[in-house]
């Protein structure tokens, strides 16, 4: 462990955040001296962030933590290109009426992970949209494009990737990096930022910026990576067989989002607690410590910490509730995730794959429906699905009205009839 000084950099050391600094003794030294104002960017290609968000969103919560200012950059400009960091295609282009839409469903989730307002070290909210789309192309090109060469940008990672796999790379999405590195030089006149951070991913975009920001304007920026957060069997962080498992309440229910963390391997609790909790070390290693079945309490944990951070308090204990009511007392929890549908529906007979897996959303397609029926993974109001070709009907109702479907032990939803 590196002896930092610093509490922002001794904070993100002892819950394992740091993968890359750039010149660390001079960062520690700055964040030592007094506030410091960095950044973390955020496309809007999609109507929410989703849990792979959250190691880098709590960076910026520990910043605010240790009394320095976080800035949330909102990608309204550089998402109309698309970054190409090890992706092998080209991210469909969104128009301008969905960025703004995504915008406006993704920038309230920061407000639970950290403070906004006009004090000196409340987080402030900009959009990148704000520069870069008043650039004119001539003079964008002769006063920073000058300052980027091309062999370089070939030999990054990020890009090498692609080209190896020759899979094509077009001139829109070359352009990323460059846009990546203006908008630190832009936020380091505007605010004052001397530090950019993000995903390990992002250290080649990141370092442009610094170097653009010595060249143009002498300036003596920072880089600051956390690791990419991938589970102990190799999973990406936040992806689920049934999707992502977005921030947005709208998107992904406090509950579903509870039983995500719940369902955490064994030897990511600890860790996992680290990253996405503020409970004291010394209270993280004591639930690390236990041991056999007792190691699930320390999931509730995690579960319930994590989801109070993301929804509030008063959610998170719903949510444990909910799933203390379902699993460990064997009863019906009206609190589960509901979907409604037509009463007409039950009238006619609603087939049972279809239920799974276009309206319940459990399975991705009828044919892994049939797949679980065959293995016994559906069940009906807590009975074994046997008969692929069954139907629902009023029949199937309990008597609180709803009919409960489930994938396995912990994925459950509600069906409720209206009309």
């Amino acid at each position: 462990m590196t002896a930092y000084k610093s509490d922002f950099l001794r904070l993100l050391e002892e819950r394992g955040q740091i993968h890359q600094a750039s010149d660390a003794a001079a960062l520690d030294a700055l964040a030592l001296d007094g506030p410091i104002t960095a950044y973390i960017g955020y496309d809007l290609t999609a109507p929410s962030l989703h849990v792979g968000h959250m190691a880098n969103i709590m960076m910026l919560r520990r910043l605010q933590q240790t009394g320095h200012k976080p800035i949330v950059l909102m990608g309204g400009g550089t998402t109309k290109v698309g970054d190409p960091s090890f992706r092998n295609e080209q991210r469909p282009l969104l128009d301008d009426a969905q960025i703004a839409a995504n915008k406006e469903t993704i920038k309230s989730v920061f407000t639970q992970f950290m403070t906004f307002g006009e004090a000196e070290t409340d987080a402030i909210m900009v959009d990148n949209a704000e520069w870069l789309d008043r650039l004119e192309y001539v003079p964008f090109l002769r006063e920073i494009g000058r300052h980027f060469s091309v062999n370089r940008m070939l030999s990054f990672d990020s890009v090498k990737s692609r080209l190896e796999q020759e899979q094509p790379f077009s001139f829109l999405e070359f352009n990323y990096m460059i846009l990546q590195a203006y908008d630190f030089l832009e936020l380091s006149r505007r605010y004052g930022c001397r530090l950019q951070m993000g995903g390990s991913d992002q250290w080649g975009n990141i370092v442009n910026g610094i170097e653009l920001g010595r060249r143009v304007d002498g300036a003596g920026l920072f880089a600051l990576t956390c690791p990419l957060i991938t589970t102990s069997s190799g999973a990406k962080m936040g992806k689920t067989a049934g999707g992502a498992v977005w921030l947005n309440a709208d998107m992904a229910s406090p509950y579903v989002f509870w039983q995500y963390w719940r369902n955490t391997e064994d030897d990511d609790v600890v860790r996992f607690l680290k990253l996405f909790t503020d409970l004291p070390v010394a209270e993280i290693e004591r639930l690390g410590a236990l041991g056999g079945a007792e190691i699930n309490e320390a999931k509730k944990v995690l579960a319930t910490e994590a989801t109070a951070i993301v929804h509030g308090r008063a959610a998170a204990e719903e949510a444990e509730a909910t799933a203390r009511t379902t699993f460990e007392e064997g009863a019906l929890s009206q609190s589960l995730p509901t979907v409604a549908i037509d009463a007409s529906a039950l009238v006619a007979g609603l087939g049972v794959l279809s239920a799974f897996s276009e309206i319940a959303g459990l399975v991705a397609s009828n044919g892994e429906a049939r797949r679980q029926v065959k293995g016994g993974g559906l069940r009906l109001n807590d009975k074994p699905v046997t008969d692929e070709r069954a139907v629902l009907t009023e029949a199937d109702l309990t008597p609180e009205g709803v009919i409960k479907l489930s994938l396995g032990r912990k994925k459950h939803v509600l069906l409720r009839p209206r009309g």
